[in-house]
């Protein structure tokens, strides 16, 4: 389903899902800090632009991108393995320039895209220079070295609060030099919840890019959120719902 629009550049959520929170562990937040502070303020390599982006991103801004993302693929996998469904661990090798991560979570053999976002989301977004008309990953395509660039489906987690509101009204995004325990304080004296909004499938993912549903750069979401790149979307009411993909995996030999 398309976002509404009004005017040239003012996309809003026509089809969204309630959130329905989940207590995070502490553990669970404690092993993403830690991953994400040394990604950004340590030894590991984070791109200062997003694909197609036209505004430079601070240590700050990178540690809640870090943040919210690998704790995202964390949630999943202890949601799958409370489920009866084992997948490889999150990777949480820190890796220098020019190197990343496979993929998020792989469960009999089927490859799994995790995007995390705040609670208050309703979309799946992919930047656009990305992907391929085949729904190929093109930096993993076009490494040569056998990383995944077919994902067999897509998870959206929404999580609360919002890390990026959290670090602004500290002003913390735009910093690169932070206290570790700063960051912890600050986080850990929220109450962390999450959901997960939905699934699609590869396919699906290939007919939106087909159907040319895309926010374009410079666009506004909901009145209030500017578009630093172009994104495919899917609007969270379009998913499937997580159990049912959970039943689908759980049927494969």
């Amino acid at each position: 389903m398309k976002l509404d629009r009004k005017g040239t550049d003012n996309y809003y959520v026509n089809n969204p899902r309630p959130f329905v929170g989940i207590a995070i562990a502490r553990q669970d937040i404690q092993r993403v800090i830690d991953f994400a502070y040394a990604m950004c303020f340590g030894d590991g390599h984070h791109r200062n632009h997003r694909t197609g982006g036209q505004y430079g991103r601070k240590a700050g801004e990178k540690f809640c991108n870090t943040f919210q993302g690998k704790l995202g693929e964390v949630l999943l996998y202890v949601f799958f393995k409370s489920n009866g469904l084992e997948s490889k661990e999150p990777d949480f090798e820190i890796y220098g320039e020019g190197k990343w991560d496979d993929s998020d979570l792989e469960i009999k053999n089927k490859k799994i895209n995790v995007k995390s976002a705040a609670s208050q989301s309703n979309l799946l977004l992919l930047e656009t220079n990305d992907w391929n008309i085949q729904g190929h990953y093109i930096p993993n395509l076009l490494s040569n070295n056998g990383s995944t660039f077919k994902y067999d489906y897509f998870i959206l987690v929404r999580i609360q609060p919002d890390i990026k509101k959290l670090f602004s009204a500290e002003r913390l995004m735009y910093n690169n030099e932070i206290e570790k325990e700063v960051i912890e304080k600050l986080i850990f004296g929220q109450n962390w919840n999450y959901d997960i909004a939905g699934y699609c499938t590869h396919s699906e993912l290939v007919t939106t890019i087909a159907n040319g549903y895309v926010l374009p750069q410079n666009s506004t979401l909901n009145h209030y959120t500017k578009m630093d790149a172009s994104n495919f979307y899917i609007q969270s009411g379009n998913m499937g719902v997580i159990d049912d993909l959970v039943n689908e995996l759980k049927a494969i030999p």
